[in-house]
């Protein structure tokens, strides 16, 4: 039986955070039930976290159930043989209402050796941001184990780290190693490889409801840490209806779409393409059938998909390996 071949899109996976807020409903109409939502997960097959297709023939479907059927049409025939059935990214929109914790994530081997999963090489696309929101990423200069230790048992890490102002339409791509932290009155669209290991190192010494303050990593992070500096902002240009370059890594490769009007897409890759819409609304077309998007949408088109329009005012990233 062969896969039946239309875009998918999957029920939100919604995160409590201590850091969260409400603008998950409020930009994107997410169905929240808190005032403390953190994340959606769009697109996920981390363990416990497996997306459910919302909508068409696979509805309530696991995307892990199909990619065990279909590897090849979802994914691509190169990216199945590097990644068997495993989906190798993860998706998310992230609201941060207070400050995130300073954090690092290992690389593919340590990751690997230490959790047995990748490594969480990630970027970050500025959805909307406050005024004075920044972020916080990387060493000001080179450091070092001892100094960068000495600065967090003496409460002054922030003092070694660059604060970033940012507005809407910045992306950041952060390497394995890279510290960081996203400041508070951030909305993002988070394209990551798919992994949930984070250490953290520093959490503004806060505590939740019940007084609990959450669990720091500070050993495993000592040698996760890159203790260069490290160039993270991307500039991109921004031409309508075509594909401009954003990020180029060995995970994934993400472009800039602002679409006016309509376009034909014949895909020169044989992955999977993965659309987020950070703005307005579109129409997606395959054999007569059209599909409609907005604003907060993730799209995953299986890689069998290689020829279909787009229609409409929007800003799209796409994604693919």
């Amino acid at each position: 039986m062969s896969l039946h071949i239309y875009p998918l899109v999957f029920e939100p996976i919604l995160k409590e955070r201590i850091w969260g807020g409400t603008k998950l409903k409020t930009v994107f109409n997410k169905p929240i039930q808190s005032e403390t939502t953190g994340e959606s997960w769009e697109l996920s097959t981390v363990p416990g976290d497996i997306s459910r297709i919302a909508v068409g023939e696979y509805k309530g479907k696991l995307l892990s159930e199909l990619l065990l059927q279909y590897p090849e049409e979802i994914l691509g025939e190169a990216v199945h043989k590097k990644f068997g059935t495993e989906f190798p990214l993860l998706f998310k929109f992230i609201d941060a209402k207070d400050d995130l914790s300073i954090q690092v994530h290992p690389n593919d081997e340590l990751a690997k050796k230490r959790h047995n999963s990748f490594g969480k090489t990630e970027m970050w696309y500025v959805m909307q941001a406050d005024e004075k929101a920044r972020i916080i990423v990387g060493f000001k200069e080179k450091s070092s184990k001892e100094k960068y230790l000495k600065n967090l048992e003496d409460k002054t890490l922030l003092s070694i780290l660059q604060e970033i102002p940012v507005k809407k339409g910045d992306v950041f791509f952060l390497e394995t190693g890279t510290i960081h932290a996203i400041g508070a009155g951030i909305v993002i669209a988070e394209i990551q490889q798919t992994s949930d290991i984070t250490y953290r190192v520093y959490d503004w010494d806060r505590v939740d409801a019940a007084g609990k303050s959450r669990e720091l990593h500070i050993d495993l992070a000592l040698d996760a840490i890159n203790y260069d500096t490290t160039d993270t902002k991307r500039t991109y240009t921004q031409e309508e209806n075509k594909s401009n370059p954003v990020v180029i890594c060995p995970y994934f490769t993400t472009d800039y779409l602002q679409l006016n009007g309509k376009i034909e897409i014949k895909k020169q890759h044989e992955s999977f393409t993965v659309y987020m819409c950070m703005e307005g609304d579109f129409k997606l077309k395959y054999n007569e059938t059209v599909w409609d998007y907005k604003k907060g949408d993730t799209v995953l088109l299986p890689a069998a998909m290689q020829s279909y329009g787009l229609e409409g005012q929007a800003v799209l990233l796409e994604i693919y390996i």
